[in-house]
């Protein structure tokens, strides 16, 4: 009793050591797992002699994460990437496959064994490149539905390969014979469970919720998830298929959110036993006798994997420069490599020493991925030459729409959030130009007549053929704090002078995102709670004027742009005459007030607040009267519009 407590409380302090190094230095938490199992295992540090009992709760680790699989399966999206998924989808797969099988056989394995190393290796990391895509905003580029399409099928691959490795370690005799006999079993079972599963499971979720427990939810999906598992266990198949099962029907449901909700922290928790022993069966003194086998594998996950990847994009009709993208991008082995082989090796087909070699070429690939992807736009120039052709062909295409176009908005964005405020802009005659990253909806909406482009935002020449120089104002429209803050940088660079507006979810960055150079951060759930409360207060029979006094005194407090915006329910006609907005002055060399504090100036006696003022790259809010102005300083006035005329006068040309 006190060992297992032992190894459980050594498990719990390493894990919570080394997966908070890694979200400081941002890598996954699964990394660090790894590295935990392979410091405490039996081939290390020791520890942990023995990975049995640890071994037997992590296999549960596999049930739920075959479970999650299953619960993010949607056969709608499958149909959409139908060609994406099941064409090149398949070809990397079976390519990949038929390539290691093929080397295994030559190393003297035998073909069961080939055939476990293929399906670990032809699998790439799904949190890694998911992660990495959303950081670099290319999920909705092309490469990116890409990379995602050969995703999907390789996480549906796993269950058949997870069904036919122990039949293979299990097989005495003609191992087709009990290939086929595994197939027969899960047809059966896939017709019982799809069958009969959602006539049972949508009656037994309505009357689980109608007793609104959450201990009973959290009990009912559990009792759902290992029952199919031990349904399928006793069936001759596999614990992981089960829960696959399972998460499918429940994918059916309206409880799928929910229950995804629910599951995560039993997930979460049991993954990270699972790649804990991953690493505990990692031999470093293995490794290092067979460190050349090791490299070899390791080059074909980077190189040998990119490069067939690559050839299947092209070959599919996609450019150079989108084909090595994809490649780059799935360079490296994956989470259900381990699961694979760690069922290989239990069920007896693959021998130690390939165990160990590709253990840890997987390990070493998805070190390298992260920082292999963030030099993909390097590798894609260095050797694709005709991809900048391309690129700034479309660059100029971009250029030659908005060439005629001045004095515009550019919303970075054309989802719902930038298509709505596209269409109140035009309400009010300004011009918009968008930039957005969906092929599809660019191509729909340009040939509706909008003005929208595809391209990349945080791509300093794309938004210089946009228009940068020329527009009047920049917003972007989603909620990315990494991507918005590269397009701030770009602005500011080019533009120092021009208003940026910024959509985030809540205030945790706004200020990080003031800080950068945006002169107004809207955040979602402060404006839904200012709404909320008008609204409620309005039906309490709260005056009309004291409700706007209270939503704009909670907005100055976030958001100066509204200050002076609710000054009382008076006509629109007189509100839009008095309305204070902000405007900006950029000083040059001959600017009358440079060299003079603002003191000098008597902007405030004109009813003028200096709101800002940004120098290189600091921006001082509320800048005190003893400020003394600079050459390259732009000043952020925020006055009614006829004030705003005579204090740029005032700063200009000392009027």
């Amino acid at each position: 009793m006190h060992h297992a407590l032992e190894t459980v409380l050594l498990l719990l302090a390493a894990a919570v050591a080394v997966v908070t190094l890694c979200r400081r230095f941002q890598l996954p938490a699964m990394l660090g797992y790894l590295l935990v199992g392979i410091a405490i295992g039996p081939h290390a540090l020791g520890l942990i002699r023995s990975s049995t009992e640890v071994a037997e709760l992590a296999e549960f680790g596999v049930v739920f994460l075959m479970f999650s699989l299953g619960l993010e399966f949607s056969l709608a999206k499958l149909t959409a990437m139908r060609t994406l998924v099941f064409g090149l989808g398949s070809a990397q797969v079976v390519s990949c496959m038929a390539l290691v099988m093929g080397a295994a056989l030559l190393f003297g394995l035998p073909w069961q064994a080939g055939l476990a190393l293929g399906g670990a290796l032809a699998m790439s990391s799904t949190a890694i490149v998911s992660k990495m895509l959303a950081e670099r905003v290319e999920i909705n580029a092309i490469h990116g539905q890409h990379a995602i399409g050969i995703l999907l099928f390789q996480d549906l691959a796993v269950v058949p390969l997870l069904i036919m490795i122990p039949a293979l370690g299990r097989a005495g005799g003609d191992p087709w014979l009990v290939l086929g006999l595994a197939l027969v079993k899960i047809v059966l079972t896939l017709v019982i469970l799809l069958y009969f599963g959602p006539k049972l499971l949508r009656p037994l979720f309505h009357l689980v919720a109608k007793g609104r427990s959450t201990e009973l939810f959290v009990l009912n999906v559990l009792l759902v998830t290992l029952g199919i598992s031990y349904a399928t266990s006793l069936a001759g198949l596999s614990l992981a298929l089960g829960a696959f099962l399972a998460g499918m029907l429940i994918a059916e449901t309206e409880y799928r959110h929910q229950v995804e909700e629910d599951i995560r922290p039993f997930r979460d928790l049991l993954l990270g036993l699972f790649f804990i022993t991953v690493g505990m069966r990692l031999d470093l003194l293995a490794v290092w006798r067979e460190l050349l086998t090791v490299l070899l594998v390791f080059a074909f996950l980077l190189v040998g994997k990119a490069a067939i990847i690559a050839g299947l994009t092209r070959w599919f009709g996609r450019s150079p420069g989108t084909a090595v993208r994809t490649g780059i991008a799935l360079a490296q082995g994956g989470e259900f490599g381990f699961v694979l082989l760690a069922l290989a090796a239990s069920s007896g087909i693959l021998p130690p020493v390939a165990e160990q070699v590709a253990l840890a070429a997987i390990l070493l690939s998805m070190l390298a991925a992260p920082f292999l992807i963030q030099q993909t736009e390097t590798i894609v120039r260095r050797f694709i030459a005709s991809d900048w052709m391309l690129q700034a062909m479309r660059l100029t295409q971009l250029a030659a729409k908005t060439m005629a176009t001045s004095d515009h908005v550019i919303l970075c964005g054309y989802g719902r959030s930038g298509q709505a405020l596209a269409r109140l802009l035009q309400q009010e005659q300004i011009d918009i130009y968008a930039l957005d990253l969906d092929p599809e909806r660019v191509k729909e909406a340009a040939a509706a007549g909008e003005n929208v482009s595809f391209g990349d935002a945080t791509r300093r020449e794309v938004l210089m053929s946009a228009g940068l120089t020329r527009a009047r104002a920049l917003i972007v429209t989603y909620d990315h704090t990494p991507s918005a803050l590269k397009i701030l940088h770009v602005v500011r660079e080019e533009r120092p002078d021009l208003p940026v507006i910024v959509r985030t979810w809540d205030d945790t960055d706004i200020e990080r995102l003031r800080a950068a150079g945006a002169d107004e951060v809207v955040a979602e759930i402060m404006e839904g709670s200012l709404m909320l409360a008008s609204h409620a207060m309005m039906l309490l029979g709260v005056p009309l004027n004291r409700v706007l006094r209270r939503i704009r005194d909670a907005r100055e407090a976030r958001y100066s742009l509204f200050k002076g915006f609710f000054r009382g329910a008076t006509d629109d006609s007189l509100e839009e005459q008095a309305q204070p907005r902000l405007h900006s002055v950029a000083l040059d060399t001959q600017a009358a007030a440079v060299g003079k504090p603002l003191a000098d100036l008597d902007l405030a006696d004109m009813g003028v607040l200096v709101k800002t003022l940004r120098r290189g790259g600091r921006r001082i809010d509320e800048p005190g009267s003893e400020e003394v102005l600079m050459a390259g300083d732009v000043v952020v006035l925020l006055a009614g519009p006829e004030m705003l005329s005579r204090a740029e006068r005032r700063l200009l040309s000392g009027e």
